[in-house]
């Protein structure tokens, strides 16, 4: 597949440079991780559980501040067309929690979905260096049963069909959700009518055409944001086909 990409907002940095990022002092109640301590940790316990890493994206934003990485898993089960991605989240800036999304790229266009997120050890709290090493392997432990999930999810999507004016209600019910501004709407319809990945095409009109029209429409937005944003478009398209009551 294309190298996993961090498309916006971000800096792409190499990975050793995470180790040169500077971590905040700490305080009584806030215990910042070094970046790197959190991917390494990640790392480690995945090789634990018998995944590997086969591809690998970094980014920073605000001088070091943020960061977020992307981990392409593999472990002798694998799909042709998507793939099962990590992705790791942390803050020097108290912005948010340090955290794993587990979610899937598609390896036509790279589009890159988070179907849920773990915060590890609640936020940055006085006890995460001693505990971090557990959390983060209770974590990893859920990825075999996160996998499955995914793959039904996906095998749905892939026999649903969707009309056209079921794809017109979905785009007004993405608006509401904060999925996708209106600005981008004619972008999703394109996308839906004319995919300019001919495998969606040939796929015919089905809710994976959808998912992958709006994905690949807000993936050249904010990428701190995409988790959210993809997690209630899962939460969308599997009610649409029946996964959710």
């Amino acid at each position: 597949m294309p190298n996993l990409l961090l498309h916006c907002g971000a800096n792409h940095v190499e990975r050793d440079q995470l180790a040169d990022t500077t971590t905040p002092e700490p305080t009584k109640t806030w215990q910042p991780i070094p970046h790197h301590r959190l991917l390494d940790q990640v790392e480690s316990s995945l090789g634990g559980h018998g995944l590997r890493v086969v591809n690998e994206a970094h980014a920073l934003w605000g001088g070091g501040q943020r960061y977020f990485g992307l981990l392409e898993l593999a472990n002798g089960h694998s799909k042709t067309d998507y793939s099962l991605v990590l992705g790791l989240r942390n803050s020097h800036d108290r912005a948010f929690a340090a955290s794993i999304c587990v979610g899937s790229a598609v390896c036509v266009c790279d589009n890159l979905s988070f179907s849920s997120e773990v915060v590890i050890a609640r936020r940055h709290t006085r006890f995460i260096h001693r505990d971090l090493p557990g959390v983060v392997s209770r974590a990893i432990g859920q990825l075999g049963e996160l996998r499955v999930h995914q793959d039904t999810r996906i095998d749905t999507y892939k026999e649903t069909e969707f009309t056209d004016e079921r794809v017109h209600d979905l785009v007004i019910r993405a608006i509401d959700a904060r999925i996708v501004p209106p600005s981008q709407v004619p972008n999703v319809l394109r996308e839906w009518r004319e995919p300019r990945h001919g495998e969606f095409e040939r796929a015919g009109k089905t809710a994976w055409r959808f998912f992958n029209a709006v994905t690949e429409v807000v993936k050249g937005r904010n990428l701190a944001a995409l988790p959210r944003r993809t997690q209630s478009l899962h939460g969308l398209v599997d009610t649409a086909c029946g996964l959710a009551v």
